[in-house]
């Protein structure tokens, strides 16, 4: 059952209900050595956390900043903040010095954690940038500090400070006088236009989420949830909490790169994921099936078709499944499905929440086939995560990002943008008044920027607003769309669509490099390096006719006509993406602007 409290208290009012139960998995920084951690352990370094905050002299709601990598010490860090009602502002540990300083400056920041090396250094390198930082702390004590760093100091030094609670009493002041009206977090977005801006995110919008969230989403005290996206993320942030609140076991995965070796060595039982993940799950058995014999190949691709029936046609329409189908089912279920989700540590999958792009029909249909419950959703930071999403046991439709949570009020504008309203919803963005005005309607409605519609109590996302292409013939076109049709396929890394007053949509595409050398091995293609891939015309033609299947769907006005192979990656450090790897288009078609221009001559 949920442990319903302030946050401030959750590790406390735990402890005395589980006590040695554990409450965390974890690796110490370089280390691949699972360690465990109980709720009664944990809640007391949060109080050690506390007790030394103090010490440095942490007032009620000053922000500190965590620069970090999923750890254990994070999480640790952030509630001890929120017991002396101070915030927390966290960072992706993939940020540059110029956001790093930025948020420092903008939020006024006098402590800054930092995880390892590289997110110590940046913080070091920019301190005489920041007037008001005055102090790094180091979780990894590898970490090697500069020379002539006097100021910064390793988390166990940290501490050390607190040896006999010195300030318990002004621990306990502190966290009777918590409130819902307090500041949590600010959030920063990562900004796919211009600079970030801090979303302010209360207690009280945490607990009105928590609550909604329980009476449809159901994670409970028997599951182990895998970290994979950064705590930072505002679906991870969210769903971290809703799974501590239900006495789940948390398992902190360190390294995003690591996460299939994390799965198969800790048997999850769910993990919110973005779509790119099981898009590439989706390649890589496809890929498998691709190479098996004609008559393996008709074996899985009848047991994905049984699972499809079963799960598509009959569950997520609300109708029970024939008796036959229903034993079909179990039997190829227990078998071939079973050595799949074994193979990705899935033996015992509960729900997988997904969002934060959108993600292809292809992709939603075959994971559910898989035995996997996938929970489509959609929401943003603004909206403290979810807004509607699919309910467990209830009708869906494949498409669709689920049905509101309780207390979101949803209104379709007249040009069909969504817009929000409710207790999760933020109070608006950080020392940003003239921006507040521009994000919400003169009633209090949240513009999100999205157009959808929704249709039978279920919402349907149809495009972002700013970022839809009017062509030079006048057809809308929106970009994502049309990516996460082509993202399906195994050869395509990443795609950015062009098409704004364009004559027609062409793309620059990034190859899964490793698959079309190999691919190249095996047709007796001569390259030398990735140049001579990209120029190939039989690897042109190969993927012409690749993308040309997967775009049936679409309108002729909507299907890439021409496209680009490019020879190096979208990354953040050219500034093609955001720390939550979305694509920043203006940045790519400045930087490729050569590469687009002879994809439209004559």
């Amino acid at each position: 059952m949920q442990t319903l409290c302030h946050l401030a208290m959750l590790p406390y009012e735990q402890a005395k209900k589980y006590g040695e139960r554990t409450v965390f998995e974890y690796q110490d920084f370089g280390s691949r050595v699972w360690k465990k951690i109980s709720w009664l352990a944990f809640s007391e370094n949060v109080k050690k956390v506390s007790n030394a905050l103090l010490s440095l002299g942490v007032e009620v709601q000053e922000n500190i900043g965590v620069f970090s990598q999923n750890s254990l010490p994070y999480l640790t860090t952030d509630f001890g903040a929120w017991g002396i009602r101070a915030v927390s502002i966290p960072f992706y540990a993939t940020s540059s010095e110029n956001q790093l300083q930025y948020v420092v400056n903008d939020a006024r920041i006098r402590f800054v954690f930092v995880g390892e090396q590289e997110q110590y250094d940046k913080a070091q390198r920019v301190q005489a940038l920041c007037p008001t930082l005055e102090r790094i702390i180091v979780y990894d004590e590898a970490v090697v500090m500069a020379e002539h760093d006097v100021t910064s100091m390793y988390y166990k030094d940290f501490l050390a400070q607190t040896e006999g609670l010195p300030h318990q009493a002004e621990l306990e002041k502190r966290l009777a006088e918590r409130s819902y009206d307090d500041i949590a977090n600010i959030l920063y977005t990562s900004g796919t236009t211009g600079d970030s801006k801090g979303v302010v995110l209360t207690y009280g919008q945490y607990d009105a989420a928590l609550k909604a969230n329980d009476k449809c989403v159901p994670v409970g005290e028997s599951d182990r949830v895998i970290t994979f996206l950064p705590i930072t993320h505002i679906f991870e942030r969210g769903w971290d909490m809703l799974s501590l609140t239900e006495g789940a076991t948390l398992i902190i995965n360190t390294d995003p790169h690591n996460i299939q070796q994390a799965m198969r060595e800790t048997h999850p039982t769910c993990m919110s994921a973005v779509p790119r993940f099981w898009e590439k799950v989706y390649a890589g058995v496809q890929e498998k099936i691709d190479k098996s014999s004609p008559m393996q190949q008709k074996v899985f691709r009848g047991a994905l078709e049984t699972g499809r029936q079963y799960h598509i046609e009959h569950l997520a329409k609300g109708k029970k499944p024939s008796l036959a189908l229903t034993l079909k089912y179990k039997v190829i279920d227990k078998t071939i499905l079973a050595l799949v989700r074994k193979q990705l540590g899935l033996e015992h999958a509960n729900i997988f929440p997904t969002a934060g792009a959108v993600v292809s029909k292809e992709v939603e249909t075959f994971v559910h086939s898989l035995g996997i419950c996938m929970i489509v959703g959609y929401g943003l930071t603004e909206s403290l995560a979810t807004v509607s999403c699919d309910h467990r046991n209830e009708p869906f439709t494949v498409g669709s990002v689920g049905r509101p949570i309780e207390g979101i009020e949803i209104r379709i504008s007249e040009n069909n943008e969504v817009l929000l309203k409710g207790p999760t919803i933020t109070r608006g963005y950080y020392q940003r008044d003239a921006l507040n005005k521009e994000a919400f309607t003169e009633d209090g409605f949240f513009r999100t920027g999205d157009a959808g519609y929704l249709k039978n109590g279920e919402l349907f996302l149809t495009e972002r607003i700013k970022d839809l292409y009017k062509t030079s013939n006048g057809k809308y076109v929106a970009p994502q769309a049309v990516e996460s049709k082509l993202l399906v396929d195994k050869y395509i890394e990443q795609i950015a669509v062009v098409a704004d007053e364009r004559k027609f949509v062409s793309a620059l595409i990034v190859p899964a490099y490793a698959l079309l050398e190999e691919y190249a091995r095996e047709m007796n293609i001569p390259f030398a390096n990735r140049e001579d891939l990209c120029s190939n015309e039989k690897i042109i033609r190969m993927l012409t006719e690749r993308i040309n299947t997967l775009q049936q769907g679409l309108a002729g006005y909507e299907q890439v006509k021409r496209f680009t192979l490019l020879t190096e990656p979208f990354t953040m450090e050219s500034g093609e993406l955001t720390n939550t790897l979305k694509t920043r288009r203006p940045v790519i078609i400045k930087n490729h602007a050569e590469e687009i221009e002879k994809m439209y001559e004559e």
